[in-house]
């Protein structure tokens, strides 16, 4: 409970959070691939469909994701 008050989480909590993350990012991706239309972006010269933008964000954050919880794996000594 103290970790919490301070803006931390135990490393059991992390544990088990962090398949359900990975798992709403992959939901989440794939409401994003049905739901945008076909819309498209000039990025560095190039048309890039909107829909493969947000899916590249998305995967900016599973990668935080995997880090931050590598990361703390390896401050606890584990795994």
């Amino acid at each position: 409970m103290r970790d919490e008050q301070q803006g931390t989480r135990s490393g059991s909590d992390l544990e088990r959070r962090y398949p359900v993350a990975l798992a709403m990012y992959g939901v989440l991706a794939v409401l994003v691939w049905f739901t945008i239309g076909d819309g498209s972006v000039i990025a560095m010269g190039r048309r890039v469909e909107v829909r493969w933008v947000v899916e590249f964000i998305l995967a900016m954050l599973v990668f935080r994701t995997v880090m931050a919880m590598q990361a703390d794996r390896i401050r606890r000594g584990g795994k």
